[in-house]
């Protein structure tokens, strides 16, 4: 029979909801925050229902966001952004911890402002009589982001437009795809759909273009994606600035979620690279179009590997004059093997979220002395520095960037090291 107990929510679980012990078993609540005190039925099945909050934590607030709950986007409104930082800051330690590394040093970290979010994946569902724009609820369909707190108010403001616009294409019969990025030269769009646009189509794209000032506006078959991308309407030049360089990144490219955190990411890489001269080699991997190649080439010469065709070519272009070259090279299917680091000084790599267990691998085997892992999944960051720990590497620094609010995600720059002298000068 069902039963009605009272317990505390004692910690997050990993996807940010309440941990709770039921006769010394664990049960998830989401909206939950640690400290919170509760009255639960817990069903036969352990299906377990919240009757009533007794005491809230001190940690927990009143959402910012009437869609709070609909929307698939932020889980852990419920929770102080401070107090979120806290655990995102927890999930890095203790995933280097499990890596085996048991001298840690002091984690720094920053949390970017709310409304600052410049890149955005959105889905469309034509309904009767509108269409609706926005993200998906969890394992459901399309909620519409009538307000956002998280994102920038330049694309907010944009979302409006782009529904009368989308709802009035003939390649538009059902739903689709939108990604936003917002670069210095202003909104970036790729749009997908089922159907092909139609010579009607690309007209009235033009117009909303002209009308917005959006540079670009490219598309993709949903049903195709294998055949790329076509820019349908371009009204002047894209480019994203890195300092003094423009680079012309690809639509739909890899753009750091916030203006702040890239600066932050990028700052945080800097601080951790050894003492280099302007000829020492710096290895970048997954370098995407130079958020970090740009930067650290101030520094010395970077020889930056990429998978993905259109964003090493960007950034290839953009790139002429500097200390940069470039390689086209899939490093999940072609890693770089060890002898390939020999003249490495220092090694940088910003994987995919899954990690790169097989190119860490032969890193933790070449022998370089200083390497720089960019993690944005701390169960990938243990899994890859777990090989340097077995080989001999110390972490040297931390830095967390909280640049998705409100959400479990969470991005690192760890530095480790075999140096004996950057070591003693380690602040744990």
């Amino acid at each position: 029979m069902p039963s009605i107990v009272e317990a505390e929510i004692r910690a997050f679980g990993a996807n940010g909801d309440g941990l709770v012990l039921i006769d010394d078993k664990p049960a998830y609540i989401p909206h939950a925050v640690p400290g919170d005190r509760m009255r639960l039925r817990v069903g036969d099945d352990r299906q377990v229902e919240v009757l009533d909050l007794l005491s809230p934590s001190p940690e927990r607030v009143s959402p910012v966001c009437a869609l709070f709950g609909q929307c698939g986007g932020c889980s852990m409104q419920t929770t102080a952004l401070p107090a979120l930082l806290d655990w995102k800051t927890a999930l890095v330690r203790h995933a280097l911890e499990r890596a085996g590394f048991r001298t840690l040093p002091r984690v720094t970290s920053v949390q970017v402002p709310p409304e600052t979010r410049r890149r955005i994946d959105l889905a469309f569902q034509r309904q009767p009589g509108r269409l609706v724009l926005g993200l998906h609820r969890r394992h459901g369909d399309v909620v519409d982001m009538t307000e956002c707190h998280v994102v920038h108010p330049a694309l907010l403001a944009l979302l409006d437009p782009l529904r009368h616009v989308l709802s009035s294409l003939g390649a538009v019969t059902g739903g689709g795809d939108l990604q936003i990025n917002l670069y210095s030269s202003g909104p970036d769009i790729l749009l997908s759909t089922d159907s092909a646009l139609a010579p009607t189509d690309r007209v009235k794209l033009a117009a909303f273009g002209r009308d917005h000032r959006i540079p670009r506006i490219s598309w993709k078959s949903r049903r195709r994606p294998e055949q790329g991308f076509e820019i349908v309407a371009q009204q002047g030049p894209v480019f994203h600035a890195f300092g003094a360089v423009k680079l012309c990144p690809p639509p739909g490219g890899f753009l750091q979620a916030t203006e702040q955190s890239e600066s932050a990411i990028a700052q945080a890489v800097l601080d951790a690279l050894p003492s280099l001269n302007r000829r020492d080699p710096i290895v970048e991997l997954f370098a995407g179009f130079g958020t970090l190649t740009v930067p650290m080439a101030q520094k010395g010469r970077v020889f930056a590997y990429e998978g993905h065709f259109e964003a090493i070519s960007a950034l290839k272009s953009g790139a002429i004059g500097q200390r940069i070259e470039t390689t086209h090279r899939d490093l999940t299917r072609q890693p770089l093997i060890a002898k390939e680091f020999t003249k490495a000084r220092v090694v940088v790599l910003d994987p995919p979220h899954a990690g790169a267990l097989i190119q860490m691998d032969h890193i933790a085997r070449s022998g370089v002395e200083d390497i720089v892992y960019v993690s944005c999944n701390p169960q990938a960051l243990q899994k890859d520095s777990a090989l340097l720990q077995k080989a001999g590497y110390e972490v040297l620094s931390v830095s967390v960037i909280d640049q998705f609010l409100w959400s479990t995600e969470v991005e690192a720059v760890v530095s480790f090291t075999k140096s004996k002298k950057r070591l003693s000068r380690r602040q744990t």
